[in-house]
């Protein structure tokens, strides 16, 4: 017998479209999208097709978390 279990919806990032063109390969697939590094936490812009990081911008020492303190 094999049961079903119904598992927690899978957490999806949201890539922004971008306008223009990737330098390296030419694709006008662009995605601005947060990422963490051994920097903290960053806003890239890059091509979908070669990932060339064409803008990377600090972004909140938490990311997508924001403490009550930091809104005082």
């Amino acid at each position: 017998m094999s049961e079903e279990h119904d598992s927690p919806p899978t957490p999806v990032l949201e890539r922004t479209p971008v306008d223009g063109h990737c330098p390296r390969c030419g694709a006008e697939e662009l995605r601005r999208y947060p990422v963490v590094s051994e920097g903290g936490w960053f806003q890239v812009v890059k091509c979908q097709q070669c990932l060339l990081s064409l803008d990377r911008s600090p972004w909140s020492r938490l990311g997508p978390i924001q403490l009550l303190t930091d809104l005082l």
